[in-house]
């Protein structure tokens, strides 16, 4: 194994001592990329190792714009936007919209700042996967980020992937909060996947017993 490919290997896996005593050692692989292209923050932060990613941080790495937002530096994000406007509403290179990636991370304070400089709140990703905001937010359990979105105007009727809707994704992971919140801004209790299941049928399936309580309270008429 190179050193690169060992070095996103320790961090994929979190293994904070191995990444310092290898940055100590070479500390260009601050700025390597991985077979995706993704940084070493940007790697940190989808493997979910923040102790990495601030280690990274804080050795001085210039971030790009949306490696900024997904690691929720604000003021990195500010002095690029301040810059270059248009950068409000960009991309991520992997095809995200960099305020879905603020949004899916936890990054509310970024994702408001970004929201209040042009960026769309429903812009999905360009990658394949649909993905947007709310979808994100709601895959990473970002309950209070999914009502802040679907109160500045995200769809929680949008479909990607598999024929999912938020609704159907929320219940399958078991989000109470967030499914509450979305049937409140209208989600649609009828939508099917397009495996014909329901979010009823997928939170039984899962084995959420108090998600499959809440929509059984609200469905009427519905049938799983």
């Amino acid at each position: 194994m190179d050193k690169a490919k060992e070095f996103f290997a320790a961090i994929h896996t979190g293994d904070v001592v191995t990444v310092q005593t290898m940055l100590d050692a070479e500390p260009g692989l601050a700025t390597a990329k991985n077979e995706q292209e993704q940084s070493p923050v940007l790697a940190a932060v989808y493997s979910g190792r923040n102790e990495i990613r601030d280690a990274l941080i804080a050795r001085g790495v210039a971030l790009e714009f949306h490696e900024a937002a997904a690691a929720g530096q604000l003021e990195r994000v500010k002095q690029l936007v301040e810059s270059n406007p248009a950068l409000g509403k960009s991309y991520s290179p992997d095809g995200f919209p960099v305020f879905a990636l603020a949004a899916a991370f936890g990054q509310l304070a970024v994702a408001r700042y970004l929201f209040e400089n042009g960026a769309d709140v429903n812009a999905a990703a360009t990658n394949g996967t649909g993905y947007n905001a709310l979808t994100g937010a709601v895959a990473s359990g970002q309950v209070e980020i999914a009502a802040w979105l679907l109160e500045k105007g995200a769809d929680p009727n949008y479909r990607y992937g598999p024929g999912y809707t938020p609704l159907l994704a929320a219940a399958a992971n078991g989000r109470l909060e967030i499914v509450d919140a979305l049937l409140a801004r209208g989600a649609d209790l009828h939508a099917k996947a397009n495996d014909g299941k329901t979010a009823l049928a997928l939170a039984e399936e899962r084995m959420h017993p108090k998600v499959a309580a809440l929509l059984r309270s609200r469905r009427g008429d519905v049938i799983s």
